[in-house]
């Protein structure tokens, strides 16, 4: 089953800022909004549309039509409750069948580390774009992804000494502990998640690792000691 689909973890997953405040729950959303081209008329999926807060911003935006896909059962009824103008289609981001020539622009929030795959995805994501179509994604950093069980390591007193990396060079099955519950996670490094954009013909139009915006700095700060998110801006000439 999938974790989105779990009782428990969707539970927990619900109290999340970004849960309930929507896209300004999400810190990273102050830099990922700038990396988005006009949708105004424009055609947009979202592969892992999650709560659909992003399909929604699209609407919002004037897009002529918006298709948000996702494996969650779960997170596509919150979605249509969320967003109910929006289209949703129960999905893996592997299994949509990208029609050729058919979307401006693809994003991607937080969904491609659970994909082994990704340089598949990326040449399926190629296919569906149309000509100067925009592909944009933010996927988790390879240095978090890379950490042991993705958590500092304290002293005894509890501080964050260090964030640990290891087995970099090993991209594959990572697992962690994410808001209490057993998740399986993909490492990819740095390499394979830009090299791999290049080599299924896209042009680097963009490159961003978030870091917490100024309001948040204070209770964020933590984040300014390694990078959480990698976020990306990829165009089809």
């Amino acid at each position: 089953m999938n974790e989105y689909d779990n009782e428990v973890f969707f539970e927990k997953y619900a109290q999340m800022e970004r849960s309930k405040r929507g896209l300004q729950g999400a810190g990273e959303w102050y830099m990922l909004e700038h990396m988005l081209p006009c949708l105004k008329n424009k055609a947009f999926l979202d592969l892992g549309c999650g709560y659909g807060w992003h399909v929604d911003y699209a609407l919002k935006q004037g897009a002529g039509r918006a298709l948000g896909i996702d494996i969650s059962r779960k997170m596509l009824e919150k979605a249509g409750t969320l967003v109910p103008g929006g289209r949703f289609r129960l999905c893996s981001i592997e299994d949509y069948e990208y029609p050729e020539n058919a979307w401006d622009c693809v994003l991607s929030n937080l969904a491609l580390h659970y994909i082994k795959d990704i340089e598949s995805v990326y040449r399926l994501v190629f296919r569906t774009l149309k000509k100067g179509g925009e592909f944009v994604f933010n996927i988790e950093h390879p240095c978090f992804t890379a950490g042991i069980n993705e958590d500092w390591i304290y002293d005894e007193n509890g501080k964050a000494l260090y964030w640990p990396i290891d087995g970099y060079f090993y991209p594959g099955e990572r697992e962690t502990n994410f808001l209490g519950c057993r998740v399986l996670k993909q490492h990819h490094t740095l390499e394979q998640i830009l090299g791999g954009l290049l080599s299924a013909g896209f042009e680097l139009l963009d490159i961003k690792e978030a870091r917490p915006s100024e309001k948040d700095m204070e209770f964020m700060k933590d984040e300014m000691r390694r990078p959480m998110m990698l976020l990306v801006r990829a165009g089809k000439e």
